[in-house]
């Protein structure tokens, strides 16, 4: 088959292959594309096709369900579909009440030199946990009398490799503080900052999927999550499959912070929401305690 025909065969993605393709995609990672969402998924898909060299989305879909190297091709497909734009210090209200409220409630529990887990879900290109990181470094007080583990993970494996790179662009530092860039970073080309590595060593980066039990039930006994635009991707059984998981995760007394657009209590009534000065946020209850 010639290369124009190939390519014209790559290019017909019908209606019918693409709500395939969704409840596939969907059932494998939990993410639901909407019909508005069609021409990002056909031009990931053709993408895909080219680069494996399928003649066609049947030839391309069956491979992706049977070969025997069909994971690993889910998994770049997965990087290719998931979505990572993020900034370090984005949404830092939420930091502030992490400082300020959250942590000093979840210290009531605890003895100096116990361990406080804090996990952010997901991690995008480490913006968020290493933002996480030197809010605690900077601002708050009992940093040193705790032991703190931030834990990152995200199902795309492309951004954890580029998270324990820590390169970034001018654009991704834009709302730190200088004396915190200078502190942190290290300016190695004109438009690109590197991240300290005691920095990168105090994280800890896995691949995770919500929607998988396997993948969330090693997580336990947390304090913090910070799981911010990530749920608005998933459909109502999805967000409700995420939010029970990392409930189960949370120790009793915890909490999550999602972003400003999502809402707990739209998916369940496992929380409490509590208000803070700065933000507003969900608590996993002490036992004994209703929701």
């Amino acid at each position: 088959m010639n290369t124009e025909l190939k390519a014209r065969n790559r290019a017909q993605i019908s209606e019918a292959d693409f709500l395939k393709f969704r409840e596939f995609f969907y059932r494998k990672t939990g993410i639901h594309f909407e019909e508005s969402k069609r021409y990002f998924v056909d031009k990931r898909l053709i993408e895909r096709m080219e680069a494996t060299g399928a003649e066609d989305f049947r030839a391309y879909f069956l491979a992706l369900r049977f070969e025997r190297n069909s994971q690993e091709e889910l998994q770049h497909l997965v990087n290719s579909m998931t979505v990572n734009e993020t900034y370090f210090f984005r949404e830092s209200y939420q930091f502030d009440c992490m400082v300020k409220d959250m942590l000093n409630e979840v210290i009531k529990r605890k003895a100096p030199g116990d361990r406080i887990r804090i996990w952010s879900v997901p991690s995008s290109t480490g913006e968020e946990p290493y933002s996480i990181a030197i809010y605690l470094l900077e601002r708050w007080a009992h940093i040193n009398d705790y032991e703190v583990e931030i834990l990152s993970s995200d199902i795309d494996t492309k951004v954890l490799s580029a998270a324990q790179r820590g390169v970034y662009s001018a654009r991704s530092i834009a709302n730190l503080p200088r004396d915190y860039l200078n502190r942190y970073f290290t300016q190695t080309r004109d438009q690109e900052w590197t991240i300290s590595r005691d920095l990168v060593a105090a994280v800890d980066f896995s691949q995770v999927n919500l929607s998988d039990p396997a993948d969330t039930r090693r997580f336990r006994n947390i304090d913090l999550i910070f799981c911010r635009n990530l749920l608005i991707y998933f459909d109502d059984l999805s967000r409700k499959v995420a939010a029970e998981a990392m409930f189960d995760a949370l120790s009793p007394g915890g909490f999550i912070c999602l972003g400003h657009s999502e809402s707990m209590s739209r998916i369940t009534s496992l929380y409490r929401v509590r208000r803070f000065a700065d933000a507003m946020v969900y608590q996993k209850p002490l036992q004994g305690e209703s929701p």
